[in-house]
């Protein structure tokens, strides 16, 4: 048994996403932040009564489902028109966040997941643990008629899925 007295981590042992607030943090580290899950690409739908906002499974015109990554994300805002541009007070703002969102998360003091890529080293990790929209994303926007939007209302961008929770370690 040791003697030494037990030390809890100073704020430079810690990495930069749970030692800066979201405001301090560099571009490279705010690009760092996004897990590639693609769930912010999916089109939303929100309720005009309600203001609710409804997730569908088709996804940005600029969105390629097999990378899940933005086709043209340097100039994604020029080309979509309603293309967002995540800030830290827009992370705290917009309640349609996923709840696994980085952005969000780090926004409510919470930790990242053992998926994210700045946890595990691994950018595969998101697409392992379900959280990714791999596989899930059913057609372009340039594929389906407005009309038929609401057909494809989903909710699983709202939730995680149980492999997610559990680290497979």
């Amino acid at each position: 048994m040791s003697n030494r007295p037990t030390l809890s981590p100073t704020k430079q042992d810690r990495p930069f996403w749970e030692s800066k607030p979201l405001e301090a943090l560099d571009a490279a580290e705010w690009e760092s932040l996004c897990d590639g899950c693609g769930r912010c690409c999916l089109v939303k739908l929100e309720d005009e009564d309600s203001g609710a906002v409804h997730f569908t499974d088709i996804a940005c015109r600029l969105f390629n489902a097999a990378t899940c990554r933005c086709a043209d994300y340097a100039h994604r805002r020029r080309r979509v028109r309603d293309c967002l541009k995540l800030t830290p007070d827009l992370a705290q703002a917009l309640a349609w966040l996923p709840p696994t969102c980085a952005y969000r998360l780090r926004a409510e003091g919470k930790p990242l997941a053992w998926w994210h890529p700045l946890v595990s080293g691994s950018a595969e990790t998101v697409h392992t643990a379900g959280i990714s929209v791999r596989g899930r994303v059913a057609a372009s926007e340039r594929e389906v008629k407005l009309d038929d939007y609401p057909d494809h209302i989903v909710r699983w961008p709202t939730k995680a899925p149980r492999r997610a929770k559990r680290s497979p370690a």
